[in-house]
Parts: structure tokens; C-alpha cells; sequence
């Protein structure tokens, strides 16, 4: 079997299947599942999401300039299929999903308790794409949840069985293959 030609399309699989809370002008809260979210520069801390106009937390994305993007768990994974179907134009998602509120600490706007890590951000540009505009992000605060760190104050967020999303489907993240650079280290010599 060999390799076929494929439509052009969103073939980068998996992506990380997060919640964003916002908070609109009147002071209504909204969570949206993104999947199409990323890094996008280290010094400063920046990320992306991407979302489509019509989506209803669109409006208080560009309104409020701010929102959090809180990171989600094989726990929650029944919540963030339902913030991802369902809109908020009609309901109240932390209420329906049980999902915790808190309050940003540097942004006005909530962020989702359950979740291991919350990163707080504000936006620094919108780029219109086409179908999904680009939030372009400054993250302004992280938190995180204390149980996934160590005595040596290293945090683990494989503990908290993180989850991604490909092609339709959401998956646990599985088992560590390596860490960062375990291809070329040395291997330690066994004492005699």
C-alpha cells in the first residue's frame, strides 16, 4: 500500500480539546470548545484560538478583548463536547454542564475551576482568515491546580489525563514515549 493525494485541509491532528471562557459587555458568561488553539511565541507568552464569527461567544471575544483558555481532562471530556454543540445563546453552559466558575485574576472574565490550568489572556490582534478569525493573545496569568505538582514543585499535568482532539474524536493522551531530547542522550554507564 502506498500514500494517496488528499483534498487540501486541517490534516495537523491532534490538537488540544480546550474550553475558553468569556465574558460578554452586559457581564454574561459563555464557555466554547477550540480545538484550533496554539502556541505561538515563548518570550513574550503568546497563543492563538481561532473561532468562527457566527459562533456565539464571538461577540464578547471582540468585545471584551479578554478570555481564558483552561486546559481539560479525561473528566471533563462529556462537558467540552457539550460546550462544543450547543451555544449559549440559549443557556447558561457552567450551569448545565456543572462546571465550576472562578474568576480570572488578571482578566475580567471567568475561568473553569475543574481544569487543571488556566491561562489567562488578552488579545492583541484579530486576524480575519476566512472561515475562523484568529485571536492573536498575550497570556496576562496562569494558574494551576496545586494536586498535579511535586514535592520539588514540578507540575504534571499528565496526571490530570489531559485530553486532544482528531478528526471528530476525543482521546486520553496515553503513555509518555520520552522527554525532550531522549534521543540523544546519554545513555548513564552501570556501576560494576
Amino acid at each position: 500500500m502506498g500514500k494517496i493525494d488528499f483534498k487540501p485541509g486541517n490534516m495537523l491532528y491532534p490538537l488540544p480539546a480546550v474550553l475558553v471562557s468569556v465574558r460578554d459587555a452586559d457581564g454574561n458568561d459563555n464557555i466554547i470548545t477550540v480545538a484550533w488553539t496554539g502556541t505561538v511565541c515563548t518570550n513574550p507568552p503568546m497563543l492563538y484560538i481561532s473561532v468562527r464569527p457566527e459562533r456565539h461567544s464571538y461577540k464578547a471575544l471582540k468585545e471584551s478583548g479578554e478570555f481564558a483558555v483552561n486546559l481539560t481532562t479525561e473528566a471533563m471530556a462529556r462537558a467540552v463536547d457539550f460546550c462544543g454543540v450547543r451555544s449559549g445563546r440559549d443557556r447558561d453552559k457552567f450551569q448545565e454542564t456543572g462546571l465550576r466558575k472562578g474568576e480570572g485574576v488578571k482578566i475580567n472574565g471567568p475561568v473553569i475551576e475543574d481544569s487543571p490550568v488556566n491561562i489567562e489572556c488578552r488579545v492583541r490582534e484579530v486576524l480575519e482568515l476566512g472561515s475562523h478569525h484568529m485571536f492573536l493573545a498575550d497570556v496576562v496569568h496562569v494558574t494551576v491546580d496545586e494536586k498535579y505538582m511535586d514535592e520539588k514543585g514540578t507540575f504534571h499535568l499528565e496526571r490530570s489525563h489531559p485530553i486532544v482532539y482528531s478528526h471528530g474524536t476525543y482521546f486520553d493522551m496515553g503513555k509518555a514515549l520520552g522527554t525532550f531530547g531522549y534521543s540523544v542522550r546519554k545513555k548513564k554507564k552501570k556501576k560494576r
